[in-house]
């Protein structure tokens, strides 16, 4: 992957993220999401090196300066920018002119503008509210110092590229991969000639338009133009033309022509230099085929350009294909995971929709009053959010503390002895579900020598951000806590693919990963018999490895459930206690590469076993607990606040609860979800608000029902 950079790397992530996200929100109870078993090399190399803070630092501080401009006397023009450059710890950008900076930015070496340390942005909400100023914005390359430096491709009529054909097309593939979903490219109208023709399939985006030949591409331009001249609002969306086939001579003249009449339309070719360089003689030509640092006249800068190889780029589609694919039907203890309530039952006081004062605070009461009748045990943020939408701020969870060696883990009174699954569960599934497949291999081998009940065994925590038992959380030890998650659900690797799974973008030395499995013997130390919890090698050929015996908490919690899964609501126990162990998103917000088909498994059973308690515990009967199911869904949604199967059960529980400004808050959220992800509610979301916003409230007494069990805090 030639220079590929790291806003590059964050679209690539990005996009299969966000396809992930769509595949768990459409999956069905119980089912799993297609996902390869391992990442590709490409896919892990590019989320090593990806950064989108910098691409989001960016964003924000562009859209401050707009929205300054806007907020000056007679609403200044806002400043145009020619390139932008993002270091580590700076950002700059070069204006078109020689005008005085314009907040957040303030004045730099050779005209440039650089971003005040001290400089207040808008928070990313009241950013998105205001349009992307530079939304042409994309990475040519970088500097020797590492810094990427962007160009406006709006504000130039051609960039034209000389090399090897191979290479005009890596790079062309770099620029489309990076606007298809930058976050201030929303309105750029992308059109590929010669190169991704998947890609209007395959990304999440819908900005790129593939052309089979330059005539069709000309067609369609002078069509946009037309649509500007009769929709003025649309004039200032920019056109971008990606060309890596080489024009004939008319093709090239026509374009240049048809450019050069657009008028107030941002139009932009990028094409091979070699057909089209006589009739752009102004335009910035680029070696793509060069290694080393170029002129990159613009920014007035040299950058080593950026360009995607064809087989990285092969490997991405390919995860991309396979993140449309539809869900696998659920396997084993998984398809006893209920479907959603096919009517909202009745609630248990239908009450009016709270008017200012009195019965605003009632339907907050009654919230509070359900936390106290179940001993003050629901989710503070949930409870908070159903009384007071705009302290909504989703969702820290209640984690239990680290276990020591010798603990049991909490709420079950026994050890955390690693266990084999039930026969025809989901750990049988080959490349679904590779998670429970590693997490039963390792409690089969553990059982099998005889070491499943070791009590001293050290614990390895993935069900929140990574905790070993002995392992310290600063120095080497967070590394070391990540090599033995690894070597627990990976063992037997080799050195070389031990190294690459630490660090893709930079893999580790064989002397490095020998010195921290040294420094890992020494942290997990040894069992009752002297043996250590990682065994030494005692040839070069043997396998890197934990002890069987040693434990982890996504064992335990696929023990738990599917033990409790088939009993229906009488294992509500289980099921309350394997959300328990959840301590946050699995692996924490960072994994590296190699977890990610892990991480998205465990997601996607929190989120099954937090539906499944949250639809018992809110149907009438002898389980049905309010608080419960808050806790619940607040569990599942701090793990992953996109799955709207949750926001369903949370509005069915708070109108359980005859809470309409909980109901309330839950759709605001859900809607607030949605638009940072640019998606539309689920039908299902969006019959059930119908539903449930439509039922005819009736009038209770709720302040004579509740008065004589009301506690302190509740009314606080």
């Amino acid at each position: 992957m030639f220079g590929s950079g790291a806003l590059l790397a964050a679209a690539v992530t990005g996009a299969l993220a966000l396809r992930r996200t769509l595949q768990r929100r459409r999956r069905k109870p119980g089912e799993t999401i297609a996902i390869a078993a391992e990442p590709s090399p490409a896919e892990a190399q590019l989320a090593a090196v990806a950064e989108p803070g910098g691409a989001t630092r960016l964003d924000v501080a562009l859209r401050t300066m707009a929205h300054h401009a806007a907020q000056q006397e007679g609403g200044a023009a806002v400043p145009v920018v020619r390139a932008a450059r993002i270091g580590a710890r700076t950002l700059h950008v070069l204006p078109e002119d020689l005008s005085p900076p314009l907040a957040p930015f303030v004045s730099s070496e050779s005209g440039w503008w650089v971003l005040d340390a001290d400089a207040v942005l808008l928070n990313e909400d009241d950013a998105r509210d205001v349009p992307a100023p530079c939304p042409g914005l994309v990475t040519i390359g970088s500097t020797e110092k590492g810094d990427l430096v962007l160009l406006n491709l709006a504000r130039t009529s051609a960039l034209l590229l000389d090399g090897n054909p191979v290479h005009i097309s890596e790079v062309c593939t770099s620029l489309a991969l990076e606007l298809g979903m930058s976050p201030w490219a929303s309105d750029v109208e992308i059109v590929t000639v010669g190169f991704g023709e998947d890609l209007p399939q395959l990304l999440p985006t819908a900005r790129i338009a593939h052309m089979r030949q330059p005539a069709h591409a000309l067609r369609d331009l002078a069509e946009r133009l037309l649509e500007a001249h009769q929709l003025p609002d649309t004039a200032h969306q920019p056109y971008l033309l990606l060309c890596a086939s080489a024009l004939d001579a008319d093709a090239a003249w026509e374009f240049a022509d048809v450019i050069d009449k657009a008028g107030d339309v941002p139009v932009t070719l990028v094409a091979p230099a070699s057909t089209a360089a006589p009739h752009f003689p102004d335009a910035q030509i680029l070696n793509a085929s060069l290694a080393t640092p170029q002129p990159l006249e613009t920014a007035g800068h040299e950058v080593t350009v950026q360009r995607l190889e064809h087989a990285a780029y092969l490997q991405i589609t390919t995860a991309l294909r396979v993140a449309a694919q539809p869900a696998h039907e659920a396997q084993g203890t998984w398809k006893d995971v209920p479907d959603e309530p096919a009517h909202v039952e009745q609630s248990e006081q239908e009450v009016q929709p709270p008017a200012p004062g009195p019965v605003a605070a009632d339907s907050g009461d009654a919230v509070a009053q359900g936390s106290s009748e179940a001993g003050g045990e629901a989710f503070p943020a949930l409870l908070a959010a159903a009384t007071d939408p705009a302290s909504l701020h989703l969702l820290p969870s209640i984690a239990p503390p680290l276990q020591t060696q010798g603990e049991s883990l909490p709420g079950t009174g026994t050890p955390a002895a690693p266990t084999a699954p039930p026969p025809g569960s989901d750990a049988d599934q080959p490349a679904a579900e590779p998670a429970a497949s590693a997490a039963s291999t390792t409690a089969k081998e553990g059982a099998a020598a005889g070491t499943a009940q070791d009590l001293h065994a050290p614990e390895i925590r993935v069900l929140g951000p990574i905790e070993v038992t002995g392992v310290a959380s600063t120095g080497h030890g967070p590394r070391l806590a990540q090599l033995a998650t690894l070597l627990f659900f990976r063992p037997a690797r080799s050195s070389e693919t031990l190294c690459s799974d630490m660090d893709p973008a930079s893999p580790w030395h064989l002397s490095t990963l020998n010195a921290r499995m040294q420094g890992l013997r020494r942290s997990l130390g040894n069992d009752l018999d002297g043996n250590p919890y990682v065994p030494r090698r005692k040839t070069g050929q043997d396998p890197y490895r934990l002890s069987p015996a040693v434990r982890c908490d996504w064992t335990r919690f696929l023990q738990l459930v599917e033990h409790a899964l088939p009993t229906g609501p009488a294992g509500l126990g289980d099921l309350e206690k394997a959300l328990s162990l959840v301590r946050g998103r699995p692996f924490g917000d960072a994994p590296l590469p190699w977890a990610e088909p892990y991480q998205q498994e465990m997601t996607t059973r929190i989120i099954d076993v937090t539906h499944t308690v949250a639809t018992y515990r809110t149907s009438p009967g002898p389980h049905h607990d309010l608080s419960a199911a808050r806790q619940a869904v607040a569990t599942g949604l701090e793990v992953d606040h996109t799955a709207e199967l949750l926001y369903r059960d949370w509005c069915r529980l708070e109108h359980a609860a005859g809470n309409r400004q909980g109901l309330h808050t839950a759709i605001t959220r859900i809607q607030q979800v949605n638009r940072e992800l640019d998606c539309s509610l689920e039908t299902e979301t969006e019959q059930l608000i119908k539903e449930l916003l439509n039922r005819t409230p009736q009038t209770g007494d709720l302040t004579q029902q509740r008065a004589p069990r009301q506690s302190p805090t509740a009314r606080a």
